[in-house]
C-alpha cells in the first residue's frame, strides 16, 4: 500500500469527515483505479469506528439512463437516493473515471432534466451530511494536465495531503474581511463587475468539504451584481469544454452570454429561472494548485483566482437563488493571466492574484506550504 494513499484516506476520514463512532458513511466511487483507495477508506472507517456503505458508479452506464430518461423514472430514482441518503451521517465521494467528456452527446433537455430532478438528493447531501468529495489519479486526469501519471500523481498527493490546519487558521482573517464587506470590485482584461457581498456570510474551505481544498466563498446579493466578467479558465460541463466565456450583468442577471458555443450556453443557463443569476463568490488559495486541468475541484482552488458561479447559492451562505446549477467558473488573476484587481468597500486587497493587505498576506502560496 502506498504510504501517500494511506495519508490521503486518513485526512477524509479522520480531519475531512471527522467520523465518529457508530456513524453511517457512505463511499461513492467510480473506476479501477480509486480501489485501493476505496478500500483503505472502509479500513480506516471501521478503524473510526464508523459503519462503511459503498456505491459504484459508472459514467458510461449514466450516460445510458440520461439519454432517453422520463421525470417518473427519475422521480423514483430521487426517493430511492434520497432515502439512502436521509440515513447517512457522512459522505465521501471518489471519482475516477475514465473519460472526463463522457455525457458531451447527451441531449441537453435529458442532461437539464436529470440535474433538476436529482438535484434535493445533492442538496441534501451537501447540507445534512459531513461530505467531502475528490478525483482520483488515473491517465484520464494526467492528459488534461498535459503531463505524464507519475508526475500528476507526485503533484496531486502533494495537494490534497498539504496542512490544512494551517490553511484554515490563515482562512479566518478573510473570513472576517468578507463578513465586513459591503461592495466587491472586479477589475482585470475584459472584465469589470460590481457587486455586494453585505449581510451573506462568508464560509471558510480548509479540506472538510472538497478535496484538493483552499478557497473562502459568500455569495452576492442576489440582484446586486453589475458590469461585465470575461472568464480566462477552460471549464468542463456537462461533458463539453466550454471557454472564452463572458457575461454582460444587469441588476444580477446574466443578460448576455458568449463562449466557443454560444447556443449551448444559453440553453444551459435557460435551465430555470435562478440559472442566470450568481449564488457564489469564492477566493482560491491553493498554493500548488497553479494551473487549470479543466476539473473543478482542483481549478476552482487555483492560487491567484477567484469564481463567480451562476445557479444555486449554498444554505450557509445563502442569497436566496435557487437552481438545479451550480456552475462555478474560474478567473485567474495572476500576471502570466492577464493579471486583475479585487477591491472590497473602495480598498485593494489583492492585485495580480497576491493579497496586499497585512492582515492577508498569510494566505499567499509562499506562506501556506
Amino acid at each position: 500500500m502506498d504510504d501517500r494513499i494511506k495519508k490521503l484516506s486518513n485526512v477524509l476520514v479522520h480531519y475531512s469527515c471527522d467520523v465518529k463512532q457508530g456513524e453511517r458513511v457512505l463511499i461513492s466511487y467510480e473506476g479501477e483505479s480509486s480501489k485501493p483507495l476505496i478500500k483503505q477508506l472502509v479500513k480506516d472507517v471501521y478503524a473510526s469506528g464508523g459503519l462503511p456503505y459503498c456505491e459504484i458508479r459508472d459514467s458510461e452506464i449514466s450516460r445510458e439512463l440520461v439519454m432517453k430518461c422520463e421525470e417518473g423514472q427519475l422521480e423514483f430514482m430521487k426517493d430511492c437516493q434520497l432515502d439512502q441518503m436521509h440515513g447517512m451521517q457522512c459522505y465521501i465521494a471518489v471519482r475516477g473515471g475514465n473519460n472526463a467528456a463522457e455525457m458531451a452527446d447527451v441531449p441537453a433537455d435529458k442532461l437539464n432534466l436529470y440535474n433538476r430532478t436529482l438535484r434535493p438528493v445533492l442538496d441534501y447531501r451537501v447540507n445534512k451530511t459531513k461530505w467531502v468529495v475528490l478525483r482520483y489519479p488515473n491517465y484520464s486526469m494526467a492528459q488534461l494536465a498535459n503531463t505524464s501519471l507519475e508526475a500528476f500523481e507526485d503533484f496531486y498527493f502533494d495537494v490534497c495531503t498539504l496542512d490544512y490546519k494551517k490553511m484554515s487558521l490563515a482562512m479566518d482573517a478573510l473570513v472576517a474581511l468578507l463578513d465586513s464587506t459591503d461592495k466587491v470590485h472586479i477589475k482585470g482584461p475584459g472584465t469589470d463587475l460590481v457587486f455586494s457581498v453585505k449581510g451573506i456570510p462568508a464560509v471558510k474551505c480548509g479540506g472538510e468539504k472538497n478535496i484538493p481544498d483552499g478557497e473562502v466563498y459568500t455569495a452576492p446579493v442576489r440582484e446586486s451584481a453589475n458590469g461585465v466578467i470575461s472568464y480566462n479558465t477552460p471549464s468542463e460541463e456537462q461533458g463539453f469544454t466550454y471557454e472564452n466565456i463572458v457575461f454582460e450583468v444587469e441588476n444580477g442577471k446574466i443578460t448576455k452570454a458568449t463562449s466557443n458555443n454560444t447556443k449551448r450556453i444559453n440553453e444551459l443557463l435557460d435551465t430555470d429561472a435562478g440559472a442566470r443569476y450568481f449564488g457564489e463568490f469564492a477566493i482560491g488559495v491553493n498554493p500548488y494548485i497553479l494551473e487549470p486541468i479543466k476539473d473543478t475541484l482542483f481549478d476552482e482552488k487555483i492560487a491567484g483566482s477567484f469564481h463567480l458561479t451562476p445557479g444555486a447559492s449554498y444554505d450557509d451562505a445563502p442569497n436566496g437563488n435557487k437552481s438545479s446549477v451550480h456552475w462555478d467558473l474560474v478567473m485567474i488573476q495572476r500576471p502570466e493571466y492577464g493579471g486583475g484587481e479585487i477591491w472590497f468597500d473602495g480598498r485593494l486587497i489583492r492585485k495580480d492574484g497576491r493579497f496586499v493587505i497585512p492582515e492577508l498576506e498569510n494566505l499567499n502560496p509562499e506562506n501556506l506550504k
